[in-house]
Formats: structure tokens, C-alpha cells, sequence
């Protein structure tokens, strides 16, 4: 049998009013930060139409206050709910993944696995987890929730992920298949695995209220760029949502995530390598330049903060200082230092590189300029695919939808057309097989 072609995997992360970080001074933004469903549907639909991979969701849970705290000059993003929001995108799409983000410090296990299971048969199996384990201080003080150090919380992220993996299989797929009304049977007992967990963090007892999900478990994503980070995507990934300004470090991540993987035992295969791709495109190297410039333009920099550290006392030309310690974005923190000392890079010009692109690839140009670049990343070992972060919205998305992905599928890297319908179909993951396949799999 000849092996499938590789496929680019194509996810879109949308913010209120884009990644840039003055894009909600732009013109063009819509006035207001109130939620508006209709802004977000619309852009999954958009999404759906050029046949994305998934929708990719995050939620700064509680960070509102950090932006009132900074003078209200950062266009706080109001934004809804994972859940509720997915769902109701889920409810106007059939095709497009949707990814929501779930802190593992602000929930419980069974709630979670409950959320996640009802998504994917709302969506007919298309939800995806991203898994996060940070602790800033504004959500921790929202929850009241103590802190814990770096090692705590992904100790705490994988028990997490444990409990909710044993509730998803507490239950065999076909365990409500077979209804007999004629003998009051709704269920067959042996189809049911209760769950006794006894750990850490947490002790869980009972089954999940709810059939297995259609995909057997949602699709895992991670993001974090520690060494602890990784490890922990390497043996619980399926998709990693990375950053990288080059290249070379992108090969780096990409083959230090797969070999970790292996040596837990997994198939490389079988989790997906996706950078954060920041892209300004127009018709023109010229117009898309002049797009950009527009943007930059408008970036307030009475207020500097970078990786979470707030730069505002020191003069901005002049080098970046050094940076404390931090228990939340280690590797994001670090990026910023290579890159302010490989380029030699004042606070300004970081700004400018780092705040406004997320630490993520930045390119600016034309279609054949956006497209050689994804070309080389993926071809060279250095993506399997992207999470576009478009840094202004509505419009930069539709540039891209409009502009970049007909080039990608011209040349064959990029779908024309849905060939599953479930997110794992998708991305060529393999569906985990219930309580009973793993037994007889075991035996």
C-alpha cells in the first residue's frame, strides 16, 4: 500500500480584534470590546470554507484585571467561554476541528472530560484540548487558588489529564448500542468500567454521565516550550501549538519534540509539529509592507511589557535588561532572551519583533513570499503545519483565506477538500480504542 502523502495542517487562532497588539486601535477594528457571536462564527465559517483544520480557541482566564491595571491600554479582549462558544460554532459548522483551551489549575477532571465529551458529539468529533497548566496572578487570585511552583503544576496537568483519559474510557463505545426495551436492558454491564483513582491531586470515584466520545478521547494540544513543557507534550501531545523566528530553531523544537516522543514509546508520527504564523499579505510586497507599517505605526510604547515582565523604567533603546526568573512562560521568556542577544535587539526593536508577532514566524509579502516560506518550514523539518495568528481581524484572515491558501493548494501542499470529518481525520491521528479494545490489544 503506498503511504498517504503528507498533508499541511492549517489551524487558525482568532483574537477579538487580531494578535497585533494595537490592532484594536486600527480603523478598521470594529468599536467595543462586547462579545459578538456573530464575529466569531463568521470567521470559523470563513475558516471552514478554505478548509482549515481546526479553529483554535485560547482563554486568558482572568486577565481582564491586568489589562486595567495597565492604564486600560492594551484592548482588553473580552471573549466567551471555551465551551459555550464552541458549541455554538459546532452548531453552524460540520466540518472545521474546534480547539478550546482548559487550565488544569481552575477545574476539576470530571467537569472537564463531561465539557469535552459533550462537545464532541455536539460536534460530531470535532473537539480538540489545549491543555494548559499556567498560573498567573490575576486568575490565581480569581479562583483563590494557591501557587504552585513550575513542576507542581505540569505533575498536577498530567494527573489531570489521567483522571480525565480513565473517565472517557469508563464506558465502552458500544456500550449503549444495543438497547432491549423487550428485557429492560439499557446497557450492557460489561461494557461499564468505573473509575477508582487515588492520587496526588486528585481522587475520583464513579463513571463519566455520558457515552465514550466519538473520537474516543479530544485531540491533545500543548504548548509549552520548558524542558518540563516538552516532556509533557512528548507523552501526552497529538499537536503542539510552538513558536519559533527561524529555521533553525524550528528544526530544533521539531526534531527534539519527535525523538521525545519515541522514547515514551509513541509514534512520531503521531504528533503534530504547528508554529504560530504571523502573516500580513497582499497582492504586492509593497501594499502588504505598507499594511504592516500602518499597524506598527499605531503601537503604544508608554507601556512595555515582555514575557511577562514589565520593562516601562528602562529607556527603550537601549539593551534589554536582565530578565528575572519567572514560574509562567520559561520558554517563551528564554526565545525573547536568545533573540534580543542573536540580533543584538534594544527594547524598542523587540517590540517590534517579538510583542507584535507573539514570538512566532512573522512574515510580511506577497502570496508566492508567504507560500515559499510554509513550503520551506514544512519541507525542510521544521513544521508539519501552522497556527495562523492573524495580526489583524477580520481582514488579515480574509487576506490570508483569499490570497495564501490557493497558492498552498496549487502547489499541492494543501487540501482542496475535507476528506474525514472528525478533527483526528483531519490531522491522520489514530482514534484510541475503549477499555475492552486495549484489553484484548494487551492480552
Amino acid at each position: 500500500m503506498s503511504k498517504v502523502k503528507r498533508q499541511l495542517v492549517l489551524n487558525v487562532f482568532l483574537m477579538r480584534f487580531g494578535h497585533h497588539p494595537a490592532a484594536w486601535r486600527h480603523p478598521s477594528a470594529k468599536a467595543g470590546g462586547r462579545p459578538d457571536l456573530s464575529y466569531w462564527t463568521g470567521l470559523a465559517k470563513l475558516a471552514e470554507a478554505a478548509k482549515f483544520d481546526a479553529y483554535f480557541l485560547a482563554d486568558f482566564i482572568g486577565r481582564s484585571w491586568e489589562g486595567a491595571e495597565a492604564g486600560k491600554r492594551n484592548g482588553v479582549s473580552y471573549q466567551f467561554e471555551p465551551f459555550t462558544l464552541l458549541s455554538a460554532i459546532a452548531a453552524v459548522t460540520d466540518k472545521i476541528g474546534l480547539i478550546g483551551t482548559v487550565n488544569t489549575n481552575f477545574s476539576h477532571p470530571y467537569n472537564v472530560a463531561r465539557q469535552f465529551t459533550s462537545l464532541d458529539h455536539i460536534s460530531s468529533g470535532r473537539a480538540g484540548w489545549n491543555v494548559v497548566s499556567s498560573l498567573q496572578d490575576a486568575p490565581a487570585k480569581n479562583f483563590g487558588v494557591a501557587p504552585l511552583t513550575h513542576p507542581q503544576r505540569y505533575e498536577r496537568a498530567a494527573e489531570f489529564v489521567d483522571v480525565a483519559q480513565a473517565l472517557w474510557d469508563s464506558w465502552d463505545d458500544d456500550a449503549f448500542d444495543h438497547v432491549d426495551r423487550q428485557n429492560a436492558i439499557f446497557y450492557d454491564p460489561t461494557s461499564i468500567h468505573p473509575v477508582k483513582y487515588e492520587g496526588k491531586h486528585f481522587s475520583v470515584e464513579g463513571v463519566l454521565d455520558l457515552p465514550r466520545p466519538v473520537q474516543g478521547y479530544p485531540v491533545f494540544v500543548q504548548a509549552g516550550n520548558s524542558d518540563t513543557g516538552r516532556d509533557f507534550a512528548a507523552r501526552i501531545a497529538e499537536m503542539t501549538y510552538c513558536s519559533a523566528t527561524s529555521l533553525e530553531v524550528a528544526q530544533g523544537y521539531y526534531s527534539d519534540i519527535k525523538s521525545r516522543a519515541a522514547r515514551f514509546g509513541r509514534d512520531p508520527d503521531q504528533i503534530k509539529i504547528t508554529p504560530g504564523l504571523s502573516v500580513t499579505v497582499a497582492e504586492t510586497q509593497s501594499e502588504a509592507q505598507a499594511r504592516f507599517d500602518e499597524l506598527q505605526d499605531l503601537i503604544d510604547f508608554s507601556h512595555v511589557v515582555l514575557a511577562g515582565v514589565d520593562l516601562s523604567g528602562h529607556p527603550l533603546d537601549g539593551p534589554l535588561p536582565e530578565l528575572p526568573d519567572v514560574e509562567n512562560g520559561k520558554g517563551r521568556r528564554q526565545q525573547l532572551v536568545d533573540l534580543a542577544k542573536r540580533e543584538n535587539l534594544t527594547i524598542r526593536q523587540l517590540v517590534k519583533r517579538f510583542a507584535v508577532s507573539r514570538g512566532h514566524l512573522q512574515i510580511v509579502g506577497s502570496p508566492k513570499i508567504v507560500a515559499d516560506k510554509i513550503e520551506e518550514w514544512f519541507t525542510q523539518g521544521g513544521a508539519d503545519g501552522f497556527n495562523v495568528v492573524p495580526p489583524l481581524l477580520p481582514r488579515g484572515f480574509e487576506d490570508f483565506t483569499r490570497l495564501v491558501v490557493p497558492e498552498l493548494q496549487r502547489r499541492g501542499l494543501f487540501r482542496t477538500e475535507y476528506e474525514g470529518s472528525t478533527l483526528r481525520e483531519h490531522l491522520g491521528l489514530d482514534r484510541p480504542g475503549d477499555a475492552s479494545w486495549k484489553k484484548a490489544s494487551a492480552a
